[in-house]
């Protein structure tokens, strides 16, 4: 059996989230993974909401798995020549500093290419590679708030909001495993590398692709809408239960019939401002109020029985230790879990892949690496010596 990467071999120059986890999604499909990391500091991932073990945190770990770790000072004299060595054999790179910057270290696209004329060459930034902000530092809530999203988060109350997880960091992790994929599959046709510019800004717009569509052709604007349905459809939103809250998507007229039947609302059909779409969106606070007053009154085990039961798409609002119960997500082992690489009589806990498939998917081969523990074994590789490494130790180039 052969995963779909097995014999690419890259160069990882990320850090943080997107880079990491979107070169991880690729070593779980068998390419071979060198991360260049600071000497001492590392990935500044590694101590980033770090309350466990030093340099190895859960933010970290779930982002590097089946990855080597060399420690490589960038701007010591002796790394050009190392680079160059670990660029001959290699078929992708992916860095995300910014703009600019691998260009003055000398470790640019048209200096590497040189060097391995089909190499993929991957570089992530907030902003792009040119351009008036090309080189603006940038985070994911800072992306959250240029790319519009902010603007339709959030309830009127409280103004514009950020979500509380990554939206951007995790998308354009995954639009950076897709390109550099695209990338490799055009190398098998024509030979030839490719230089992929891909922007944080860039990968936020496209996820918000309906929404702009909407924008640009029909003029419509979401707004701060809280937990309501796009549509404005006041059955979907999100309603309190005697003891948690579901999110209730009933939208069409059959759905709102289901759940008007199911909260003891069923006289309310004989209303136009209940039994109709334009009814409902004329009355969105009577429909409301009679949709809470009767959501409120049962738990939400209850009503995830009985409003499925009726035809009313449903779903409860959980917590992350409830959807980690998910016998689902069992079965589809989206989560696993494997020794610590710093203490292998300790468990630690990984996301892997969205997708299944049935043979030669997503593998984790080993766990997230100690930083620099596979220096000296890539220096090998690369045809240095003990004593050429031993004096790159000692001059601090790693």
């Amino acid at each position: 059996m052969t995963q779909a990467f097995v014999g690419i071999r890259i160069l990882d120059f990320t850090q943080v989230l997107a880079g990491p986890f979107g070169v991880m999604q690729l070593a779980l499909l068998g390419a071979e993974v060198i991360k260049i990391e600071q000497p001492v500091t590392g990935d500044q991932t590694r101590g980033l909401m770090n309350d466990g073990e030093p340099g190895m945190s859960p933010s970290f770990m779930t982002c590097n798995v089946n990855k080597k770790s060399m420690t490589l000072n960038l701007k010591a004299p002796e790394a050009a020549e190392i680079i160059q060595r670990l660029v001959a054999g290699a078929d992708v790179l992916v860095e995300n500093f910014k703009a600019g910057t691998m260009e003055r270290l000398g470790f640019g696209y048209d200096e590497l290419k040189k060097i391995r004329p089909d190499l993929v060459y991957c570089s992530l930034t907030g902003y792009g590679q040119n351009g008036p902000r090309a080189g603006d530092a940038a985070y994911d809530g800072a992306i959250q708030a240029a790319s519009g999203m902010m603007s339709q988060t959030g309830h009127p109350s409280t103004g514009p909001t950020r979500t509380g997880y990554m939206p951007v960091d995790m998308a354009t992790a995954l639009n950076a495993a897709f390109s550099i994929s695209a990338a490799l599959y055009r190398r098998l046709a024509t030979g030839e590398g490719q230089r992929i510019d891909l922007a944080m800004l860039d990968t936020a717009i496209v996820a918000q692709a309906a929404q702009y569509s909407n924008y640009l052709n029909a003029g419509t604007l979401v707004g701060l809408g809280g937990n309501a349905s796009p549509t404005r459809q006041p059955a979907g939103d999100v309603f309190e239960t005697r003891d948690g809250y579901i999110q209730v998507t009933a939208l069409r007229d059959n759905q709102v019939a289901g759940l008007l039947k199911a909260i003891g609302a069923a006289d309310r059909l004989d209303d136009p401002r209940f039994a109709t779409a334009d009814g409902r969106l004329e009355n969105p606070e009577l429909v409301k109020t009679v949709v809470r007053e009767g959501l409120i009154t049962k738990p939400t085990a209850w009503w995830m029985q009985h409003l499925a039961a009726a035809g009313v798409p449903v779903a409860e609002v959980r917590t992350l230790p409830e959807v980690m119960e998910d016998p689902q997500l069992a079965y589809r082992g989206v989560f696993e879990t494997l020794p610590s690489p710093l203490d292998p009589s300790r468990p630690v806990h990984v996301v892997k892949a969205g997708f299944i498939t049935d043979r030669d998917g997503p593998r984790i081969r080993s766990g997230p690496p100690v930083l620099g523990a596979q220096t000296t074994e890539i220096l090998r590789d690369a045809g240095y010596s003990s004593k050429d490494i031993e004096s790159f130790r000692e001059k601090g180039v790693i």
